[in-house]
């Protein structure tokens, strides 16, 4: 198929540079091991894939770290922990939390637009998963080092 991209050989070399060279690829065709790339990202959080619809990032908190309490009017989301450990905490508003699970590796959970959530890494290693936004969260090619980086960001956005 014209204009389809495989990149697992592209994910492959970029490993050895230990997830720096991961960027978006979006909105080409993808096909990848999403867990390998997972896996690899070093940072907060790094964006894959941004097409017009729908986003997809991949996140890596270290111990003890969270996402922050944050809720999107807007957008569904899905989170889909590859490794580690984690507890995630979602509600109507931010000091109801209705939902409160320990959450492992295979472990996924969708957060309904509206919706109040946190994800804290409750491990002694790196809690790595992704996260698919619909419709995108951040602006394409979007990479945040560190959850500073991040906040710093998210509070210049706003």
């Amino acid at each position: 198929m014209k204009g389809l991209i495989f990149i697992n050989n592209y994910w492959r070399d970029s490993q050895r540079n230990m997830g720096r060279e991961l960027r978006d690829i979006g909105p080409a065709p993808f096909a990848a091991n999403l867990e390998r790339i997972t896996q690899m990202n070093p940072n907060f959080r790094t964006a894959i894939w941004t097409g017009k619809y729908l986003q997809l990032t991949v996140m890596s908190l270290k111990a003890g770290e969270s996402i922050g309490f944050e809720m999107h009017p807007d957008l569904d989301q899905l989170l889909y922990i590859v490794s580690g450990n984690g507890l995630v905490r979602m509600g109507t508003r931010r000091d109801v939390m209705s939902v409160t699970e320990r959450l492992g590796e295979g472990f996924a959970f969708i957060v309904p637009a509206g919706t109040w959530h946190n994800l804290t890494n409750t491990g002694r290693r790196p809690l790595k998963l992704f996260s698919v936004y619909a419709p995108p969260q951040h602006p394409r090619g979007t990479v945040h080092v560190t959850k500073a980086e991040s906040d710093a960001a998210e509070a210049y956005d706003h």
